[in-house]
């Protein structure tokens, strides 16, 4: 049996008395690139929050690679990285010391070789000495990715990676995530609205709708079980609104 990557049981999250995520019993398996599917405000930002330790859960339990996000939240963030959807850079900096300071706040000492093969893996070396605050969206979010996967990470969660990007800059995102799960074996969560990208890239999946779990399986035995749904989005919208019967 695969070993779980993440495992949530009880998972909960209020803000007040509003409930943004209750009761989500997850597991996904190390090596999926897995999809959190759901409409604005289903629970998605809150859970990928809470499984990256930016959040404490008002009940439940999470585990990434097996260790308890409450008991042990430090040693939990040496083995994620996390790209939010609106990442944060010194944009008066150059790429290099961007990343430079990141690496160094993820424990690494002289991270100046890691950072460089890094850059050479995303394909974006030529570019490591240019102000970040002169990037399009794209080469900012290819950054965001080097500074995710600096410290090598086992589980990457991107937090509507593809928001804002042109068609090139999704194509070329989705390269770069197949590209670390099969060449690095990074375990790959991702949170996202196209499902288009979700069918293109990956394993299983998961539909949250208004804070609940409705749905979860290998995008093979989705595809499977609706024989009669023509595309990911059809399915989706046949999930969601019988869970709203």
């Amino acid at each position: 049996m695969t070993e779980a990557a993440i495992t949530t049981r009880g998972l909960s999250k209020f803000f007040g008395e509003r409930p943004a995520l209750q009761q989500l019993d997850l597991s996904v398996p190390a090596g999926e690139i897995f999809g959190l599917l759901g409409h604005n405000g289903a629970g998605k930002t809150t859970t990928v929050n809470l499984l990256t330790t930016l959040l404490g859960p008002t009940s439940g339990t999470v585990q990434i690679a097996g260790l308890d996000v409450a008991r042990d939240a430090d040693g939990v963030r040496r083995i994620i990285g996390y790209l939010p959807e609106n990442v944060s850079f010194y944009d008066n900096l150059t790429v290099m010391e961007n990343l430079r300071y990141f690496a160094r706040l993820s424990g690494l000492r002289r991270p100046d070789r890691r950072i460089g093969e890094v850059l050479e893996y995303l394909d974006f070396a030529a570019h490591k000495d240019r102000r970040v605050g002169t990037f399009s969206k794209g080469m900012r979010q290819r950054v965001g990715i080097a500074q995710a996967i600096v410290h090598q990470p086992s589980v990457l969660f991107l937090d509507e990676p593809t928001s804002g990007l042109d068609p090139q800059g999704v194509r070329s995102l989705r390269e770069i995530i197949v590209g670390l799960n099969r060449d690095l074996g990074m375990t790959i969560f991702m949170n996202t609205h196209l499902l288009a990208e979700v069918t293109r890239t990956c394993t299983s999946i998961a539909i949250l709708r208004s804070g609940r779990l409705a749905y979860h399986a290998s995008m093979a035995d989705t595809s499977a079980a609706f024989p009669d749904q023509e595309s990911l989005e059809d399915i989706y919208l046949h999930i969601d609104a019988t869970a709203a019967a």
